[in-house]
């Protein structure tokens, strides 16, 4: 992206997508808390512009800041979420303000910026990447507006495409063999994408498909929750500390099961991907099935690579992705929801797998660490920090995940007890 014009058009969208979800609440839904787990939602606001200030204001020119005392109240890192509410943090107004002035100073200095050198700047990288910064916590806002008391957030949404008309069942033998995992040239990749690299991959069979509502129904009247054979200890003694036995935001209604959506009530749709499932109980389920989770390296092969030995933008090739191709943030027209598995053949990769971006985030068995050779750009606390067993990798973007902050070598992560992010799951096993 190295077209100034282009640069503030994508920032122009990243926040009109920011205010555009804010704007039908109240100042009081703003500013309270709706879930321990989150921050309240004019907290990300103001988080958004000050990381902007921070990166496309001082960092290019050396600026001073324009609201020094904000640095302390919007570093995540400091302040974990449950303690927000109690920071004098800017209120709904004021933060509008502050995000329209960062803006304001943001593009007074892209107006003046040589987008060839230096290397922070060049090829637009550092705007990318705040572009990217923006639409993820607007993911976040999402996650945070599904967890708000009834009546609840009750957008409108436009209905998804129809469930296929034969179920997209079964698995696909892959052959795996040597391929380049990550990428060096992908020019809005993050650091943890970042060096490509060769790796040997044993075959391995993959799911069509993500695990549906229906089939994860099936794990739960088979008594899933409540046998230890199908857990790891620690995913057990979580499951009765935090007493699951359903997804998130699934309720009984006699036989049949119920889900809220942002408010809104209705039956779980059996041939959509379920989501709002936390690593453990994926990985319980795929135990039950008589599989395992796949790992990061198998996902990205599946995602990335062709027959002929060729690494792909996307599990279908190298065009971008439309509506036909995966269920992804489309603004006013989104369904706020996955469509149903398999329903867009069109995202196939040349395999046959179908969904692997965009409807649910999917978890892996792998623990996030860096690529050999990583290198921490621009700033350690991105990713270096996380590195470890403590989280798991998520791939593949979901349905409230801009089209411009996913790949098919976006790398996400998150704790293994995770549930209010919008996150699914396919199985594997070895061949």
């Amino acid at each position: 992206m190295t077209d100034g014009e282009a640069i503030a058009g994508a920032l122009a969208s990243a926040r009109d997508r920011t205010l555009g979800l804010l704007d039908p609440l109240s100042d009081d839904d703003l500013i309270r808390q709706h879930s321990p787990l989150m921050s309240p939602l004019v907290w990300d606001l103001a988080h958004v512009a000050n990381y902007e200030d921070q990166w496309l204001v001082r960092a290019i020119t050396g600026a001073p800041a324009d609201r020094p005392d904000l640095d302390d109240l919007y570093d995540a890192f400091r302040h974990p979420r449950r303690d927000r509410p109690s920071l004098p943090i800017l209120g709904p107004a004021p933060a509008r303000a502050y995000a329209a002035s960062v803006r304001d100073r943001a593009l007074g200095v892209l107006a003046g910026l040589d987008l060839s050198v230096p290397r922070l700047v060049a090829g637009g990288f550092v705007h990318a990447m705040v572009i990217q910064h923006e639409h993820q916590h607007d993911e976040t806002l999402l996650a945070t507006l599904q967890l708000m008391e009834p009546p609840g957030y009750r957008p409108p949404w436009s209905p998804g495409p129809a469930p296929p008309a034969e179920p997209a069942a079964g698995e696909v033998l892959l052959p795996g063999g040597r391929f380049v995992m990550g990428t060096t040239i992908e020019p809005w990749a993050l650091d943890n994408e970042r060096p490509a690299h060769e790796v040997e991959l044993p075959p391995f069979w993959l799911d069509r498909t993500p695990v549906t509502n229906g089939a994860y129904g099936e794990f739960v009247r088979d008594s899933g929750y409540d046998d230890a054979r199908w857990w790891t200890e620690t995913g057990w003694a979580w499951r009765q500390e935090a007493k699951l036995d359903h997804p998130q935001f699934w309720a009984r209604d006699g036989a049949n099961w119920l889900r809220n959506r942002f408010g809104w009530v209705e039956e779980v749709p059996l041939a959509e991907p379920v989501q709002h499932v936390c690593w453990h109980e994926a990985d319980a389920y795929a135990r039950w099935a008589g599989k395992r989770l796949p790992s990061e390296t198998e996902w990205e092969f599946a995602a990335s690579w062709s027959p002929e030995g060729r690494k792909r933008r996307w599990p279908w090739g190298d065009e971008d992705p439309t509506p036909a191709h995966a269920t992804l943030w489309v603004g006013d027209r989104s369904a706020y929801g996955p469509a149903p598995a398999g329903a867009l053949t069109a995202g196939a990769n040349p395999w046959g797998v179908l969904g692997l971006i965009g409807d649910v985030w999917e978890w892996t068995a792998s623990d996030f660490a860096g690529h050999p050779g990583f290198e921490a750009y621009p700033y350690a606390e991105y990713s270096d920090v996380f590195f470890g067993t403590d989280y798991k990798v998520l791939r593949g973007g979901s349905w409230a995940t801009h089209p411009s902050c996913i790949r098919a070598t976006f790398r996400n992560w998150d704790y293994p007890i995770r549930r209010q992010i919008f996150a699914g799951f396919r199985c594997a096993r070895d061949a």
